[in-house]
């Protein structure tokens, strides 16, 4: 079935924000954790240089096969996959916790993985973006793994480049781990792909 690009693409924002709301909550219970267990920010930082990667792995893939889904060709998939991820995952994991926290009051770094780590954001990229170009229709699970993998990443971001008392914020950590991965993750998987498709089919 067609529809409207906007209306395909607000269908989608409103199905996926239960489960970054979600995504986020956990998000807020692994911070307590870390509180908890007094990590190093050193563990923090070397935790998020797993996660980032992995997420630009999962977004990637999910970009270029949302492309594919809707009539795309290989090629400008894996492109669009690559430049979609590298992009907005920085957004997500960077740039809005640093923003987030920095409002909260924390002592922030701004570390962007792209300048400082070129071949950590550019390899995980490409191979998502290859592996969801010539898988199509696997969008959807990999969409909530997506999620998670923002929110845990955006998460040790922030108390690993920050330096705060997290404790009495955690209801703000919450939303700024929900904005920080809500309206990105669904900006590259969703909207950033659909952009360069002339058709849009609602399955």
């Amino acid at each position: 079935m067609h529809m409207s690009r906007f209306g395909y693409i607000a269908a989608e924002l409103k199905e996926h924000a239960p489960f970054t709301a979600f995504g986020a909550g956990v998000g807020v219970v692994v911070m307590a954790a870390v509180w908890m267990a007094g990590l190093a920010p050193s563990v923090s930082y070397n935790i998020f240089h797993i996660l980032h990667p992995t997420h630009l792995l999962l977004s990637a893939a999910v970009t270029a096969a949302m492309f594919r889904r809707h009539g795309g060709n290989i090629l400008p998939a894996v492109a669009i996959g690559i430049g979609g991820s590298i992009a907005i995952c920085t957004l997500s994991d960077v740039v809005l916790p640093y923003l987030g926290g920095a409002a909260l009051g924390g002592l922030m770094t701004l570390h962007i993985e792209i300048i400082e780590h070129p071949w950590l954001a550019i390899l995980p990229a490409l191979a998502g973006a290859v592996v969801g170009a010539l898988a199509l229709r696997w969008t959807r699970y990999p969409h909530a793994a997506h999620v998670l993998i923002s929110t845990l990443a955006s998460l040790f971001y922030l108390t690993g480049f920050g330096v705060l008392d997290w404790l009495p914020l955690f209801p703000l950590v919450f939303v700024v781990l929900f904005i920080a991965v809500w309206v990105p993750c669904c900006a590259s998987d969703i909207i950033f792909p659909l952009l360069f498709t002339r058709r849009i089919k609602r399955h």
